[in-house]
């Protein structure tokens, strides 16, 4: 099975999408899951993990909808407020979803992160994940990287997802930075590794990026995690501000190639399948 770990579906508004900015006009309408489906056929995709995109609870309840009249929505990664009251309420209410699997706060672009995951609330509504078989996925930037890193430690009973690289700085060759402030997250075998969101963070002023740029961090990670700990995830439809969709695959893939059959098989399907219990690895709750 041919996984798509990471993809996003929205109507939008503009209010609930502050974070889109005005270089981003290009996805700025409704982007739902029959506008996916045809790519995915494109590229042999099975299934996708359905993300959250605004930090509204109704974002878990949208996604959860799309989710149950379409199987290839194979999980949800929800929003909910880790930090506040009644949280253990809020999350009983969706215990009769199956395609919920985890949640996600997005802490990039946020001056008061390190505050927040090192906080007693936010850890607390984390372990509450944890307990659950919920994981939680990290949204940071590679300047964000050593902030989290001991939150990461202590977080351990359950999986940590971390989105698009840690999303380091390609475009300006800050390699150095981010493989010495990734690798002790890596080093923890609950940590799971998305390669997604990479053209993003490669492309320059004028839209280009190199893919050879894009290579060495793709090796670094692979070295780092093993490919047992990635995940391909498309970033959809946000990488088509740089690239299609077909052609992020094809990033992954054409790297790819110089792997086994069986790494391949992990980065494209099988680490996302047991991650987040998809198809025949539903109910497996091995971990790490």
């Amino acid at each position: 099975m041919r996984i798509d770990a990471h993809v996003h579906f929205w109507r939008y508004e503009a209010s609930d999408y502050p974070w889109m900015s005005a270089d981003m006009d290009a996805i700025k309408r409704d982007r739902m899951p029959a506008d996916a489906r045809t790519l995915f056929d494109q590229k042999q995709i099975d299934a996708c993990v359905a993300v959250q995109a605004r930090t509204q609870e109704v974002e878990t309840d949208f996604l959860l909808g799309l989710a149950q009249t379409r199987p290839w929505i194979a999980a949800v990664i929800g929003w909910v407020d880790l930090a506040g009251d009644r949280l253990s309420e809020r999350l009983d209410r969706w215990r009769p979803a199956k395609h919920l699997k985890g949640f996600r706060h997005i802490l990039q672009n946020n001056p008061g992160a390190g505050g927040l995951v090192n906080g007693e609330d936010f850890r607390r509504g984390v372990r509450e994940l944890q307990t659950r078989s919920l994981l939680y996925e990290l949204l940071i930037s590679a300047d964000q990287l050593p902030l989290v890193a001991d939150f990461c430690r202590q977080m351990d009973g359950h999986w940590l997802v971390l989105d698009h690289l840690g999303k380091p700085d390609i475009r300006n060759r800050q390699f150095d930075a981010w493989l010495r402030d990734v690798t002790p997250l890596a080093n923890l075998p609950h940590v799971v590794c998305k390669l997604s969101g990479i053209v993003t963070e490669a492309n320059d002023a004028q839209g280009a990026y190199d893919v050879s740029d894009i290579q060495r961090y793709l090796d670094a990670a692979l070295e780092l995690f093993g490919a047992r700990r990635l995940m391909f995830g498309s970033d959809w439809p946000v990488c088509s501000l740089v690239a299609s969709y077909a052609v992020t695959t094809q990033i992954i893939e054409r790297w790819s190639a110089k792997l086994s059959a069986d790494e391949r098989d992990g980065i494209f399907g099988n680490t996302a399948a047991h991650v987040y219990e998809i198809g025949s690895a539903a109910g497996n709750r091995r971990f790490p």
